[in-house]
């Protein structure tokens, strides 16, 4: 079967005219696109395009450039995805959901993110009983709160917040979600504001629809989605643009699922998805795109106690333009002994982008334990990572970092690289530091590690720098 949903777009939503976009399910009409416009990169911030749809089957794709097309290249290129080029089009076809950069004349700052969403599961509608309907406008933060505070007349499901399309601006800039609530932003939506779950449960924020936080100057500390001392929260498919802070902020909460999210951010520490003292994280098909960390776990920090474990990140896209794609143990509790951070997987990740000036911050796959911390247990298997502007591929280091740490941390132990393969520059050998004989890296495997097609079997000065402190650093490979 092939299907294609594509959403209208309120007047006030924000475009950029350097790209056009059609698509059609195949054979059948051709659909205009609404591009919006994205900024990326906080060195240099810079107008880049995304669109969206939502497909089933194969779907044509026609882009149209401002610009005349020399050359032409789809990331992630581990997609493989074919395409017919002349002056100004690209034509390509669509087998499956995808979340891809189109990039002209080595371009990777005014690109087209195209976002290909597969077709919502149980999409809330209006007509049902548990729907509660916000007409387009604007309103107050109070108003959806009292909707959403109301009492459910059937008592057997969680009653819904329908945002149906339109720009929808939260006057007090934040929306306290209840307990029991689904939050539905409907294609076609955007919500100029924040969501914050604090201290509830069994909440979901989902649907196609945008979170706007692009002109919020003033408000340094707000976050696209806050997830404080809550359980049982979902995050899905929605976007979130320009957050001055952290686009999806977890604090001492446990079971959080994250799917098909999507977020681009251009200011000082505007992570992607940060979590601290929390179990249980479940990261599945996001695209994050930050002037900070992309994924980054940590133990105590703030207001948030404890250890940090069972996090996955699976079937993802990152691309830091400022710092790690993904970063692991730098903060715990230095006053109680550090915390442990244990059980992390990361799997079938495709790394876009890894650029940090700053040395003490390399690091596309970093584990830097800081604050008397324990990091063990870690897997990244089936890694693609691509030819990124400055850093270096991996980083493994009990540090001291005089800018975050009161203390140094514990220890870095048994920690798995399988199927990583790294096609770039090469220019920064990975580091693998122990910090003194007390506290130590111990128990790295690296399994079919490839760096530009070659298969690591040993440590050499051109792709590790180890110091004395580290020990059971073994290789394990197929013969060629």
């Amino acid at each position: 079967m092939n299907a294609l949903k594509v959403y209208s777009v309120p007047k006030e939503a924000v475009g950029n005219d350097d790209f056009s976009v059609r698509v059609r399910s195949e054979n059948k009409e051709w659909k205009e696109l609404f591009v919006y416009q994205v900024k990326v990169d906080m060195h240099n911030v810079r107008k880049a395009s995304m669109v969206h749809f939502d497909m089933e089957g194969t779907v044509e794709v026609e882009v149209t450039s401002k610009r005349v097309i020399e050359q032409a290249k789809i990331r992630p290129l581990s997609c493989n995805v074919s395409f017919e080029q002349s002056d100004h089009k690209i034509n390509f076809r669509l087998d499956n959901p995808c979340k891809l950069s189109i990039e002209i004349n080595d371009d990777r700052f005014h690109n087209l993110h195209l976002f290909a969403n597969p077709f919502e599961d149980q999409r809330p509608q209006s007509t049902d009983s548990n729907v509660l309907v916000i007409e387009p406008g604007v309103h107050r933060t109070e108003d959806i709160l009292r909707l959403i505070s109301e009492p459910n007349q059937s008592g057997d499901e969680p009653d819904v917040i329908y945002f149906s399309p339109g720009m929808h601006y939260l006057e007090e800039t934040v929306l306290r979600i209840p307990s029991g609530k689904t939050v539905y932003l409907a294609g076609g939506s955007i919500v100029v504001g924040s969501m914050v779950c604090d201290s509830v449960k069994d909440v979901s924020i989902c649907g196609r629809g945008i979170l706007y936080l692009s002109n919020f100057e003033r408000y340094s500390s707000f976050r696209g989605i806050r997830i404080v001392f809550s359980q049982n929260i979902t995050v899905d498919g929605i976007v979130v643009i320009d957050p001055p802070h952290y686009s999806i902020y977890i604090g001492k909460s446990d079971t959080i699922r994250i799917n098909n999210f999507k977020a681009f951010s251009t200011r000082g520490w505007s992570d992607g998805i940060d979590m601290m003292s929390s179990s249980n994280i479940d990261i599945h098909d996001v695209f994050m795109r930050n002037s900070d960390d992309c994924i980054a776990v940590y133990g105590s920090r703030w207001d948030f106690y404890g250890d940090t474990k069972n996090v996955s990140v699976k079937n993802s896209v990152l691309w830091a333009d400022v710092a790690h794609p993904i970063m692991v143990g730098t903060h715990g509790n230095h006053e109680a002994q550090g915390d442990t951070i244990e059980n992390l997987h990361f799997e079938n990740i495709d790394i876009l982008e890894h650029h940090e000036p700053q040395e003490n911050y390399w690091g596309a796959m970093a584990l830097n334990a800081g604050d008397m911390n324990v990091i063990r247990n870690v897997v990244f298997d089936t890694i693609r990572v691509e030819d990124f502007e400055l850093g270096q591929l991996i980083d493994i280091r009990v540090i001291f970092n005089k800018d975050y740490n009161p203390e140094p941390g514990n220890s870095i132990k048994d920690i798995t690289f399988r199927n990583i393969a790294y096609n770039g520059k090469n220019e920064k050998p990975s580091r693998i530091y122990g910090f003194d004989r007390d506290r130590m890296v111990e128990n790295v495997l690296f399994d079919n590690v490839k760096i530009n097609g070659h298969v690591i079997k040993h440590i050499d000065h051109t792709n590790f720098d180890v110091n004395k402190f580290v020990r059971h650093i073994s290789f394990k490979y197929e013969s060629e």
